[in-house]
């Protein structure tokens, strides 16, 4: 089982906010957020739907890889910031394409939403000859969810879309996908909760700290600590299941949270930072979205080139973690 990436395309919003911005928010300055995070610029969402984002980054990868929508077989969309409850982004997508012939559904996994659902094209490609091409979207905007009065956690995110047009292959493939559910209060966004006139006739308590319904919560001490056990556990397990060892790949591309969680993950790995594509600076934490983008710069600035060997790493809320190695 294997898959070929077709095309890649990518959308972000006009409007960005610097470092030195947040100081209308909170206390803090460039050099803090620079040097803690590895984050100069972020783009903000503004006016633009979810949904919008992906179908720009989605008209583009389709652009790309050379089809019509009508030869897609399956849309996949990641995101945790959705515009709608239901229906789907997917579906949504799908319309606004004119892909008539997909099936369409969103997949919830967090920051690792791009790996799980790259995963999940190859296993449909893989058992449904009548599939030529699945359409993987990942569109987030986190801003809309921050505390601007944390300054631990509203300096980290932005906005942007990334898609990606994938076909059956024989190439190079290898993925693990793995959650750890005792952590999922450490990374956490609540959606609805009970109206308070509403009597209980039990007391109910999930344990999750108290945060506004739709504000984005983090303990930052914990998710550091998972994820840099992540990162490089991902790319074992994946590497184990065929073979491979670090000095087979070509590029890393991780996860975009925190440049110190991928320099620590670098580490373990015993690999260069100089094999790790970085768009942090620029883009800053956009989710699901930020492998995407990631890997479609990658190969727009021709560092990832056709037969190299890439490693996709991530991990998120949930605890979500995944990783995937696969023949560019």
């Amino acid at each position: 089982m294997g898959i070929n990436i077709l095309g890649m395309g990518n959308y972000v919003p006009e409007q960005t906010l610097v470092n030195d911005d947040f100081k209308k928010f909170v206390e803090t300055n460039d050099e803090w957020i620079r040097t803690r995070t590895g984050i100069v610029e972020r783009h903000m969402a503004g006016w633009e739907p979810v949904w919008y984002m992906g179908k720009k980054a989605a008209q583009a990868a389709i652009e790309k890889a050379g089809i019509t929508p009508d030869q897609i077989g399956l849309i996949i969309c990641t995101t945790v910031t959705s515009d709608f409850l239901t229906p789907s982004m997917a579906s949504i997508i799908q319309d606004e394409l004119g892909a008539e012939n997909a099936a369409a559904f969103d997949l919830g996994a967090a920051c690792t939403g791009f790996v799980y659902a790259l995963d999940t094209a190859a296993r449909f490609l893989a058992t449904d000859d009548s599939m030529k091409y699945v359409l993987i979207v990942s569109s987030e905007a986190i801003s809309r969810f921050c505390d601007f009065t944390d300054r631990q956690t509203c300096i980290l995110f932005g906005d942007g879309a990334a898609a990606a047009v994938v076909e059956r292959s024989d190439k190079l493939y290898s993925s693990v996908l793995g959650s750890d559910g005792s952590g999922a209060k450490a990374l956490f966004a609540r959606n609805l909760m009970p109206a308070p006139e509403v009597k209980q006739d039990v007391d109910f308590d999930d344990g999750f700290p108290e945060k506004p319904v739709r504000q984005l919560y983090q303990d930052g001490k914990a998710v550091y600590k998972f994820a840099t056990q992540a990162l490089p556990k991902s790319f074992e397990l994946a590497a184990s299941k065929i073979g491979v060892t670090k000095d087979d790949i070509d590029w890393f591309v991780p996860h975009q949270a925190n440049v110190r969680i991928i320099e620590t993950a670098a580490k373990k790995l015993g690999v260069p930072m100089e094999k790790f594509i970085l768009t942090l600076d620029h883009f800053g934490n956009t989710s699901s979205a930020s492998i995407p983008l990631a890997l479609n710069e990658g190969i727009e600035k021709g560092l990832i080139k056709k037969g190299q060997t890439l490693a996709l790493i991530g991990f998120g809320a949930g605890l979500t973690y995944g990783g995937i190695i696969l023949e560019y």
